[in-house]
């Protein structure tokens, strides 16, 4: 939206000014169930009341400043007990303050703030099973100010106190221990000192699970709540156990108690992201309380958000950055430690975590990092507009890569005794990177400036390869390691550098058919070649792995012999991590396209059916239905879609009845069934004609089926409102919304693109939803005329919706499907004379680089 945004100057300017003392805020939320007063809200939605008082220092007298505010209407402004003319003085989401006292400064604003249905700001959602209304925060980065006057920046915390008016029957919730209610009314007391950003409240009719954590004679109240018409699902006792664990370790890690007085997991409709560390009051989307059968694999990602948000509550909530250029810092702390967690607290579910880590979040670091809009870990945040499209691959996942290679390179134990005198001497405050970095190098001795400016003020991948050389009996005589540093996308700021690196290397023999690990090396590499006299005068062994365990972050290439060991052998490493780094290098290939989509076909067909991790096969299933559908020669796609859906049914048939793989499969087949003999399989499994020994096809599996079919034509409209009788539940309607948009008919495709596009009307998730219908790699003929029609309405959708909003639209439409130079040239043209906004303009390179690297693949397969 225009005139919501803020630079980092105007931060510090305000910063120097103002001390902020303690927020009151008085919200009527009394006719929510209503929708609140009509009218006057965002796309024609109702208000509520919104009274704020706010006591704050001032450092120079006469100073002006401001305070933010984004609301359909203010009524009172009250300035040290003098009235300003909130016409005059609120304006482009600011309240000027003028001519302020030295010292203790009150101000009042009364105002009209508004519910939406963008999961920004208070997010009210209704749900059709009991028409019941529910609320819930989301302030992350700029939004309390949707809720409550407030000085929106991490460095100027304060105190919280507040007072809520709700329906009867209502339970409120917010980061103090929930109050009882008097008249419907829930008076909290004051937070501790934390930054606007993770202030939250919740409130409705929700169902709730209460435990504790004890320890050292302390108990910390434990709460889960979700909406009744999940409480059948909901595994409370499953997501205590987690949240126990956490606990448990990062108080020993950390050295800190756990900061806030109870701690409460909030499962809410319609959230855009993972969750939200709120202090004390954790928000979390509700698709994961899970409906149907899901594979252990979503248990592990549900596990690591829990821990991610529950390690915030030290390291983003009691210590938080001064500003959002180390908001890297923030979620990749509490990435690295939430796996740590995972991989090395005692009696964990998933010890393999690091496995799931490198299949995942690395692969989506260096797709980010291998795209013009790619940038230092530490990245310059100039203005509230950089930080929302900054969280990204490099934000989350290279970060906590790079989290990962610290910890090798100062040692696990140093790197917590750094972070344990971080916590005890900045608790409650605000913090740079420099903080953290020099606690390290107290604990560690090392010295970490160089390390730093190489790893944290750069951007791009380096390469490691192995140079190694043997004589006739096979004993090596030369070993080392050939660092590059390629140079950087198009586009790209910066110059490509050589990095230290911590890595391992390992040593694999063919034992009884098994890659067994005999050897593992531990070095440091720096500079273009460093050498490894300790492989010198052994037996070469059948594979050379560099970055064992997967400690540094970089691109690894296997030397000419252990490249054709590992393509034969893949599924045959004894342990998942280095089957998984096998994989990632593989996929890496093929991106780049040094390995043809068809051959990486062939590979992943002959070591799929041995691996056992579901999280690699799922992972796996999505890489190639990826690659054949964007990077596989056009002329030869249909014959790589045909063989992959049939061995995807095969493996479907031998798979273990009920189990995760199973699942994985038949999820992986209906995604690419395509002949007749599929389609009725299909149809047969939603209609109960046909079974698959051990296979549920329960609701949400359900929807699966019917998406194929609805995208293939064989579900209508009829069917589609069928299944959603069957499933009256938000997600019945999501899933729905999806279906009717996936229809291969002009007519669908009209009736979608109008209501996203022409309409502002859908909340979030059903704009998702339809355009994740809408998009549909079968259609791309049908789809053809919408890409002029994109760049037409781009710039409009982006100026006149809030950022998620507009964000969804403009990445999730741009057509990605169209890969040809003509889609290039238009998007170009429209780079050139649109003018569109820094963001804007990030996200369309990005979405450009997908369709270079498409076509670049395609040569490499169509060469094959």
């Amino acid at each position: 939206m225009p005139g919501t945004n803020l630079t980092r100057d105007e931060a510090q300017q305000r910063a120097r000014l103002l001390t902020v003392d303690a927020y009151e805020i008085e919200l009527d939320l009394s006719g929510a169930q209503e929708g609140g007063t009509p009218g006057d809200g965002e796309n024609g939605g109702g208000t509520y009341r919104s009274v704020t008082t706010v006591r704050f220092d001032v450092a120079e007298a006469g100073a002006d400043s401001f305070i933010d505010l984004v609301a359909p209407a203010v009524h009172e402004v009250r300035l040290n007990g003098e009235a300003l003319d909130p016409g005059e003085v609120f304006k482009d989401s600011r309240i000027a303050l003028p001519g302020l006292r030295a010292g203790r400064n009150e101000l009042t604003v009364v105002a009209d703030c508004a519910y939406t249905n963008t999961g920004e700001g208070l997010h009210r959602f209704v749900d059709p099973v009991d028409q019941q209304a529910y609320l819930y925060t989301q302030f992350e980065v700029p939004d309390a100010r949707r809720v409550y006057a407030s000085f929106e920046q991490p460095d100027l915390k304060a105190t919280f106190q507040f007072t809520v008016k709700a329906p009867e029957g209502w339970t409120v919730i917010s980061n103090s221990p929930t109050p009882e209610p008097s008249d419907n009314v829930w008076r909290f007391a004051p937070t501790p000192r934390i930054s606007t950003y993770i202030t939250a409240l919740i409130a409705g009719p929700y169902h709730s699970v209460h435990s504790s954590y004890e320890k050292d004679g302390r108990t910390v109240p434990l709460g889960i709540y979700c909406r009744p018409s999940l409480a059948e699902h909901l595994d409370a006792e499953e997501i205590f156990a987690v949240t126990r664990q956490g606990f448990e370790w990062f108080q020993e890690k950390f050295d800190y108690a756990y900061p806030f007085e109870k701690y409460d997991q909030l499962f809410v409709p319609e959230f855009n992201a993972g969750a939200m560390e709120n202090a004390g009051a954790v928000t979390i989307r509700d698709q994961y309380v899970f409906r149907s059968k899901v594979t252990d694999a979503a248990y592990e990602v549900r596990a690591e958000t829990i821990l991610h948000e529950l390690a915030h509550m030290w390291f983003g909530d009691l210590v938080t950055m001064e500003w959002w250029n180390d908001l890297w810092l923030n979620e990749s702390f509490a990435t690295y430690t939430s796996i740590a967690c995972q991989a090395y607290a005692p009696g964990s579910r998933w010890p393999h975590s690091w496995t799931t880590f490198a299949n995942s979040m690395k692969t989506w670091a260096y797709r980010q990092d291998q795209l013009p809009s790619t940038h230092p870990i530490m990245a310059e945040i100039n203005d509230l507009d950089d930080v929302l499209v900054n969280f990204d691959g490099i934000t989350y996942a290279k970060g906590a890569s790079v989290l990962k290679q610290l910890v090798a390179y100062v040692g696990m134990d140093e790197f917590f005794q750094g972070v344990q005198a971080y916590f005890k001497a900045h608790a409650y405050g605000n913090t740079r990177l420099s903080d953290l970095l020099g606690a390290l190098e107290e604990t560690s001795g090392r010295d970490l400036k160089t390390w730093s400016k190489k790893w944290l003020e750069t951007a791009g991948i380096n390469i490691l390869r192995p140079e190694v050389e043997v004589d006739a009996d096979g004993v090596i005589t030369s070993f080392a390691v050939r660092q590059e540093a390629p140079a950087l996308p198009s586009g790209a700021k910066g110059e490509p550098v050589l990095r230290p690196h911590r890595i391992a290397i390992g040593a694999y023999e063919l034992r009884d058919g098994r890659l067994v690990r005999t050897e593992r090396i531990e070095l440091d590499v720096d500079g273009e070649l460093t050498a490894v006299p300790q492989l010198v005068g052994e037996r070469r062994p059948a594979v050379l792995l560099l970055n064992d365990d997967d400690l540094s972050y970089a691109k690894v290439r296997l030397d000419e012999e252990s490249l054709k060991t590992v393509t034969e052998h893949l599924g045959d490493f004894t342990e998942s991590l280095p089957r998984a780094l096998s994989w990632a290098s593989a996929w890496d290939m093929t991106r780049d396209g040094e390995l043809a989509t068809r051959d990486y076909l062939a590979l992943v067909l002959s070591g799929i059916g041995k691996e056992s991790d579901i999280g690699v096969v799922q992972s796996l299933h999505r890489q190639v239905k990826l690659a054949l559908d964007l990077y596989a020669a056009p002329d030869w796609r249909e014959t790589g879609l045909a063989t992959w859906t049939a061995a995807a049914l095969e493996q479907l048939r031998a798979a273990e009845p009920g189990s995760d793989h199973q699942l994985a499969w038949a999820r992986a087949f209906a995604a690419s069934a395509r002949t007749d003999d599929q389609l009725e399989l299909l149809q047969g499994l939603l209609d109960g004609t046909e079974e698959i020994s051990g296979l549920a096809v329960d609701t949400e599996l359900r929807w699966s089926l019917l998406h194929r079919l609805a995208a293939t034509g064989r579900a209508d409209e009829k069917a589609i409102a069928a299944e959603l009788d069957r499933d009256k539940t938000s997600a019945g309607e999501r899933y729905a919304a999806t279906c009717r948009a996936a229809r291969p008919a002009a007519e669908a495709k009209a009736e979608a693109w109008a209501s996203v596009v022409e309409s502002d009307r859908l909340p979030n998730s059903l704009q998702e939803s339809v355009i994740g219908g809408f998009v549909q790699t079968d259609q791309r003929e049908l789809l053809a005329s919408y890409t002029a029609k994109y760049f037409d309405a781009v710039k409009d959708i982006w100026n006149s919706r809030s950022h998620e909003m507009a964000q969804q639209i403009a990445v999730g439409l741009y057509p990605a499907l169209q890969v040809s130079q003509e889609t290039l040239d238009a998007t170009d043209a429209w780079l050139a004379s649109a003018e569109p906004s820094a963001a804007l303009r990030r996200l369309m390179t990005e979405s450009r680089a997908g369709i270079e690297r498409a076509l670049k693949a395609q040569a490499a397969d169509a060469a094959a």
